[in-house]
């Protein structure tokens, strides 16, 4: 009999003793982590609220009822589920590491160390904490104390295998991965009922440790800015094993930002940023603006931190004057500088069009509209207009008639060139009808929408990514089945 049948069976005998002993509410703890683990997560939901109606202070509910909200988009939610957790039981580590997570995720960094911080007063040695303040401390542009908490975290760690959920014998997958950060977010692609992962921390991973059996290998080490030496790492990793590579790391290499700019900066109907790399010393000497000029800047230019996403550390400065302030407020020794390219449109909007590549087709994700240069689909004005989203409707819906066949053939030269089996591309239009070229890369999120009906229009878009992902993967797992 296998594991779902039996779990089913479980939940029907706690059923029926919960009815029996209707004050055991741990017999409805146990039912609501089996709903969970069989992928009912409205049962379990209703399960966990149920038994906090009986027990508000229950711990584990608490903790495992944020989570379930967290991965099913309820998000408000879930913090409030965590905060209930951590204010009832302020001497749980987990707790606090929960709400961390939560808040790492959100960009709340000190709230997030905060929380990591605690939680190793009370137990020293959690790494998930130590995982976490890793990343916080990333973040926050300390890299000492980043590395410190690194190595407490993942050392002798650098294999996990996530729990399989599944019915049937399982797909095995390697999923190579950066302790830094960096990687591809697949927790909407990997479904536990079908793949039975294995995570690799590559910097961690030496030749004495024995890879898990598997069927394929799934690099989601995505950013090269950020993560250049895991994906080497990643490379020595894979000629231990012969089975099919998504995202093969050697190609992912040549994604870094300067070098996309360089690649595509020839492809008809694409303009590309001038792009270089250069040290916080050079951009804060007398010499910084001849330096730019020299190398073909003109004001205004783009600065970023390498390797950050969603608009963190990035920013525009206009002129010479706006500089120096810019630098100090930015942490790190070396910057990307980046020829900004003017995306306003004539109703004075800025559009950022993002389409993914998926084992080499393309599928639209999201247009997003904004009155600010630095479009974000999360910080962008999409909810308060229903025009915009009215325009991204239609984008969904026809992308080539949107577009037009002139930037059709870019994308497509671009996806071909690219060689990813997964990747995005943000981009605008200038008036020209000229594809701007913002990013090209494998660390695109593809998250589904929230739960209101404003965004009912997306989830078909969403839904068609979803399944172009899983079938690439189900499809590349049997090319080494037979």
């Amino acid at each position: 009999m296998n594991n779902v049948r039996v779990w089913v069976l479980i939940v029907e005998l706690l059923e029926e003793r919960f009815r029996a002993e209707p004050d055991k509410v741990e017999l409805l703890f146990e039912k609501a982590c089996l709903l969970t683990k069989l992928g009912r997560m409205i049962e379990a939901r209703n399960t966990y609220l149920e038994l906090l109606a009986r027990q508000p202070s229950h711990v584990g509910a608490l903790n495992n009822l944020g989570t379930l909200l967290y991965n099913t988009g309820f998000r408000s939610a879930a913090r409030t589920a965590y905060t209930e957790a951590v204010s009832r039981h302020p001497s749980d580590p987990m707790g606090h590491v929960n709400l961390a997570n939560l808040f790492l995720k959100d960009g709340e960094f000190e709230l997030a160390r905060e929380h990591y911080s605690t939680a190793l007063q009370l137990t020293p040695n959690h790494r998930e904490a130590h995982k976490g303040l890793s990343y916080v401390y990333a973040e926050l542009g300390n890299e000492v104390e980043a590395d410190f908490h690194r190595q407490l975290g993942f050392q002798g760690q650098s294999i996990v295998e996530f729990p399989y959920h599944g019915a049937v014998k399982p797909i095995r997958l390697l999923l190579l991965v950066s302790a830094v950060g960096g990687n591809t977010p697949t927790a909407n692609f990997l479904d536990d009922r079908v793949f039975q992962t294995f995570v690799v921390f590559v910097e961690f991973c030496d030749s004495d440790t024995p890879l898990p059996p598997h069927e394929f290998v799934f690099n989601a080490i995505s950013d090269a800015d950020l993560a250049y030496p895991a994906l080497e790492a990643a490379q020595v990793i894979l000629e231990r094993t012969s089975a099919p590579v998504i995202n093969d790391p050697s190609d992912v290499l040549f994604t870094r930002r300067v070098d996309i700019a360089h690649r595509f900066s020839q492809v008809p109907g694409v303009i590309t940023p001038r792009t270089a790399v250069l040290s916080r010393a050079l951009l804060q000497s007398s010499d910084a603006c001849t330096a730019l000029m020299n190398q073909g800047f003109e004001f205004p230019i783009l600065l970023r931190r390498p390797g950050f996403h969603t608009g963190r550390h990035f920013i525009r400065v206009n002129d010479a004057l706006e500089l120096v302030s810019a630098i100090d407020d930015l942490k790190g020794d070396d910057f990307l500088v980046l020829q900004y390219l003017n995306s306003q449109a004539a109703d004075g909007s800025f559009r950022k069009y993002r389409v993914m590549m998926i084992q080499g087709k393309l599928y639209p994700l999201h247009l997003a509209i904004s009155r600010d240069w630095k479009v974000h689909y999360f910080t962008s004005e999409m909810a308060a207009y229903s025009g915009y989203r009215a325009e991204e409707a239609v984008f969904l819906q026809d992308m080539s008639a949107v577009l037009g066949g002139r930037i059709m053939a870019a994308l497509k030269r671009i996806q071909h060139e690219l060689k990813l089996d997964y990747a995005g591309i943000d981009f605008g239009v200038n008036e020209d009808g000229d594809l701007l070229l913002f990013e090209v890369n494998a660390t695109m999120v593809v998250n589904p929408p929230e739960p209101d009906e404003r965004w009912d229009y997306r989830r078909q878009a969403i839904d068609q990514v979803f399944q172009a992902v899983r079938s690439m993967l189900i499809s590349t797992a049997n090319t080494n089945l037979g």
